[in-house]
This record gives C-alpha cells, structure tokens and sequence, in this order.
C-alpha cells in the first residue's frame, strides 16, 4: 500500500507538467501516474486545480544562529521555510562563533538537528586552511566567503569570514578545488569601495539615498571588478564556484562569457534584485528595501540573465535584522545592519512573475529547485519531483490573489519589505520527505525532523551516523 498520493493536480517535473498524481512511499517518490490508475493508497491529498512542484532548495539563508539569536534563530526561519516551501536551507557563517572549523561547524549541525523542521546543510567560512579537508568530509555541499569589510559597523560581515587578497583568494581555492564542493563567493572590490565610500561620507551623505548610490556608483564598478578577478581565479584553479548577489549588466556578460568557456561556474539572484530594488523603493523604504539599490537597465539585465539561464538559481539572501537596527539607517545608513528577510515569500514571488509572463514556469521551477540541487551535490536527491528523489513537494494555488502583509511574517524581526504587495500565487502545502510541514495557512512540521542534506557519497556515510 502506498502511503500518500496527490490526486489530482499538475505535477510539474524536469520534463514539464502533466496531469498525474504523485506517489509517495517511505518518504521518497514512488511514481508518477495517471489519474485513473488504481493503488491501494493509505492517505490522499486533492490536489485538484493546483500546481505540484519540487520544494525549494535555498543555498544561501541567514539563521543567525548561534550569536544573533534576537534577529532569527533556526527554528524560525525553518518555520518561515516551510510557509515559504522552502525544504532545505543551506545556511550561512556569519555568525557568533563564525563557522570557520570543525568545532563550530558541528555545533550548529547539531542547532539544526535540534530545531529545523526542513533539511539542512551549512556554508562553512575555508578560512582555516588546515580545517577545509576536515569540514567537508562532514557534509558540507560548499564553502562561502565575502570580499567585503563593513564600513561603520562589524554586522553583517563579522572577521573571520573574509578573503581579500587574490593569492590568499587563489590558495583557498585550490584547496577547495581537491574537494569537490562549490566555492560561494560575495564579490566585492574593497579598495574601489573604500574610495566610492569614502567620497560620499565625505560629502556627509548618509542616507539610505547615498549609501544605494555608493554599492550602485559607476555602473556597479565594484562587483564587475570583484567579479572579474572571481571568474580568471576560478578558470586558474579549477575550482567550481557560485557568485553571490548578481545586480549588473557587465558582471551578468562576464558570468554568460564564463560559462560559455567552461569555466564551472554558476551564480544566483537574491529576492531584492528582481522584486525589490527600484530608486522608489529606497526612497520610501530606505534602509528596510536595503541590501542594495539595482538601477533599471541592470535590473532588465538580471530579468534576461534569468530567463536564459546565465543566472542559474534564486536564492533567498534571508537576512533578517531588527526594526531597531534598521531604523538607525533612516539617517545613519552606514550604522544599519543591510539584509532584508526573504525566505518566506521567494517561491511565491517567483510563480506571480510566472503568471505576470516574466518567466517561464520551468525556467521557476528550475532557479528554485532544479538548479541548486544539481550544482550543490543534492542532484536526484533534491530538487524535482523524480523517481527515488525525496518527496519534497510543494502544492501552489495559481489563481489566488492576496496580500502579504507584516501580521503574516513569521521571522522573530516581525516585518517584510514586500507589506501591502499584492500578488496572484499562494503556496498551500509544503511536504519535506513526504511529511506536511505546512498546510492551510499553518506550520504543521515538528522541530528537529530535518536532516543533512549532503551530497551522495557522504549521504550514505553520514546516514549511520544519524545526522
């Protein structure tokens, strides 16, 4: 007898959608079978008039915890996760301690075992040279690094979890390159931003309005050059890697270029930059629409690099901060803590921008799910809905016109950028592994039934070890 089946739907897979009903046994798919096919079924879903789709795999999410536990802790953002359809989440190092060996990268697998209800990995900082081998043999899908310092504050990019130099850069990435896993990388120039920063705090200009115009100045100098430097150190080393943040037309051309030379390279869009990143934005939402203002032509170049593929995956950036250290920012934009929350409303703005003719349904499908499991080691594993995959699904209204609004958000900051944003899809059920983790407008899942996403030969080696 089969466990559950989802009768009734369109099932979207890596082939495209069908009317079928998705089969699902010890937590895995089973099959993919027409609607008037009779199995002995313990439980049903009516997925009638819906949408059945993978469940994302979110490689780039701030949890905050350890150390920043005020802001968000794991618990929440799985909680938020699950709402959003999110099923795994690979989380990030900036954090108290940062994670940048063994010790710590332990600890907070072991937070997430704990509390997350979806699956989880973790983006250990390859700081620690000696530490890189050790760290990816407990799992871990990849390794992150910013090239950034703050200027007027130590968060959100604490010491400890930077690279700056480009032999230092070259060396961690021949190191990483032994190990198979994929390199995340926040590109950014320090030294041209240290002048840009600088000519504008000159001026006394610390508003929302001079910090986007500084992050965005000359075209967004300083992630081309960042991204340049990333792309020529890659093709130097052989080492796979994924560029954080794209925003501009240039950095976009060098990634298409990159990737046409078969250099292994792929690269993500945060939420902001195709939903929340106007000057209109900045102007009335200041420091909370800000991560980073995205000038118009950029943003037409972020939609096209989307559409064609040379921006393989959304990824949300979830990186939430309290009011209190945003509203600093209205006059001391250099003081606020940058980051928006995002998790929890990605997959929903990415089917809007499918029913607004932006995007295709499979080119969505693919930047959320598809796309992040083949290149972050969870291929078959994660990320479509196929024979012996995990039944990680999510189940979408298409037709289903609300509003998001602050009293919905479920992070501990209580707040999201997009208040009072309508939009045309609603997500109304989450399953990770088979298990409802959301349904009908509430959290179901239980804390601590997430699992180690890891890659395949360290799946089966970390599965006797009960992570």
């Amino acid at each position: 007898m089969i466990d559950l089946r989802i009768a009734g739907g369109t099932v979207v897979t890596p082939s495209g959608p069908s009317a079928a009903d998705l089969l699902i046994q010890g937590g895995v798919i089973a099959g993919i079978v027409a609607p008037e096919v009779d199995i002995p079924t313990a439980r049903t879903i009516d997925a009638t008039g819906r949408l059945v789709l993978p469940g994302m795999v979110d490689v780039h999410v701030h949890t905050r915890e350890p150390g920043y536990e005020h802001k968000e802790d794991i618990l929440t953002t799985s909680q938020q996760a699950a709402a959003g359809g999110v099923t795994t989440i690979f989380g990030m190092p900036n954090l108290k301690p940062p994670t940048v060996d063994r010790a710590t990268l332990q600890d907070v697998f072991d937070r997430y075992a704990r509390t997350s209800l979806v699956d989880f990995n973790h983006n250990p900082a390859p700081t620690k040279f000696d530490e890189i081998d050790g760290m990816a043999a407990m799992g871990v899908n990849a390794f992150k690094i910013y090239m950034v310092v703050d200027t007027g504050r130590d968060y959100p990019h604490p010491s400890g979890t930077g690279i700056h130099d480009h032999g230092h850069l070259l060396q961690i990435m021949d190191r990483i390159a032994t190990t198979g896993k994929r390199f995340i990388i926040h590109p950014h120039d320090q030294a041209l931003m240290d002048y840009i920063e600088g000519e504008v705090l000159g001026r006394g200009d610390n508003t929302p309005e001079g910090y986007a115009s500084a992050y965005a100045a000359r075209e967004g100098v300083i992630w081309d050059t960042a991204i340049d430097v990333v792309l020529r150190l890659a093709e130097a080393s052989g080492c796979p890697i994924h560029i954080a943040h794209m925003q501009t037309r240039r950095s976009i051309d060098a990634v298409r270029r990159a990737k046409a030379a078969g250099i292994d390279v792929t690269c993500e869009v945060n939420h902001w930059a195709p939903f929340l990143s106007t000057w209109e934005d900045v102007q009335t939402l200041g420091p909370y629409a800000l991560s980073y203002w995205v000038p118009d032509d950029n943003r037409a170049a972020v939609w096209e690099g989307m559409r064609d593929g040379t921006i393989d995956i959304a990824s949300s950036d979830h990186a939430p901060h309290t009011r209190e250290e945003k509203e600093i920012g209205w006059t001391e934009m250099w003081s606020a803590h940058t980051g928006t929350p995002g998790i929890q409303y990605y997959y929903e703005l990415m089917l809007d921008a499918v029913n607004r003719g932006e995007l295709s349904l499979a080119r969505a499908v693919d930047m959320v799910a598809g796309s992040p499991a083949a290149n972050f080691g969870l291929g078959g594993i994660k990320g479509g809905l196929v024979c012996g995959a995990d039944a990680d699904v999510v189940i979408a209204d298409m037709d289903h016109e609300w509003t998001i609004t602050n009293d919905d958000v479920l992070s501990r900051c209580g707040w999201t950028p997009y208040d009072g944003r309508t939009i045309s899809a609603r997500i109304e059920r989450t399953l990770v592994r088979g298990t409802e983790v959301y349904a009908d407008g509430d959290v179901v899942g239980e804390p601590g039934t997430g699992r180690l996403a890891a890659a395949g030969a360290n799946r089966t080696a970390l599965a006797g070890k009960g992570l």
